[in-house]
């Protein structure tokens, strides 16, 4: 079984415990002020993509109230939670790396937790789909690695008999991967310490 394919799949058997989880650690979503930053910055009304939505929570929430936003997942199971919790907004199920979105789509795109889970090889391809489904002027918030070169696999995730994959790269090749598909980032968050594990990205188009 491939990544996509654990990912896929554990997200589907534990949509319940996972979204529980959301809802605990929902304050470690805005690291350091920089999603605060951009939720405030970002004009009413955009069309916003919050790329790997899950159940919802709290992101497409919060978008939903001022914005035109739409949720995207590999998941069955979270997609079916988020249309129950966010019904206003647009859903789509779909990859990554192939977004199912025509270019200049979306004024915004957000991604907190979700790049991490596709093979690291493929992150240049991500954010640069990311990058073509943005207008000029658009921007991006994500979040990637910041353990250098970590691949690994939990076969009893959130305490579950679920398998879970991740792989990334460090914060620096992260960096350089966000300015290669051709944004420039505006603001950053790296932890100090690198078992922290994740670092974010505000970048415009």
């Amino acid at each position: 079984m491939d990544q996509r394919d654990v990912v896929g799949e554990g997200y589907d058997e534990i949509a319940e415990a996972y979204d529980e989880y959301r809802s605990d650690e929902a304050p470690a979503q805005f690291e350091d002020g920089i999603g605060e930053a951009f939720f405030e910055e970002l004009p009413a009304g955009s069309r916003v993509l919050d790329a790997g939505c899950g159940g919802g929570r709290p992101v497409l929430e919060r978008l939903d109230r001022d914005h035109d936003a739409v949720g995207l997942d590999i998941s069955t199971s979270q997609l079916e939670l988020a249309r129950e919790r966010v019904p206003a907004s647009g859903f789509a199920r779909g990859d990554l790396a192939a977004l199912p979105f025509a270019d200049d789509a979306f004024d915004a795109v957000l991604s907190y937790y979700a790049v991490i889970h596709v093979p690291k090889e493929e992150h240049s391809t991500v954010i640069s789909e990311f990058h073509r489904v943005l207008r000029p002027g658009g921007e991006l918030l994500v979040s990637m690695g910041a353990i250098e070169g970590w691949e690994g696999r939990n076969d009893g995730w959130l305490d579950t008999d679920t398998a879970m994959e991740w792989s990334y790269y460090g914060p620096q090749k992260s960096r350089d991967i966000v300015l290669d598909a051709g944004f420039e980032i505006v603001d950053e968050y790296v932890p100090q310490e690198e078992s922290d594990g994740f670092a974010f990205f505000r970048a415009a188009v």
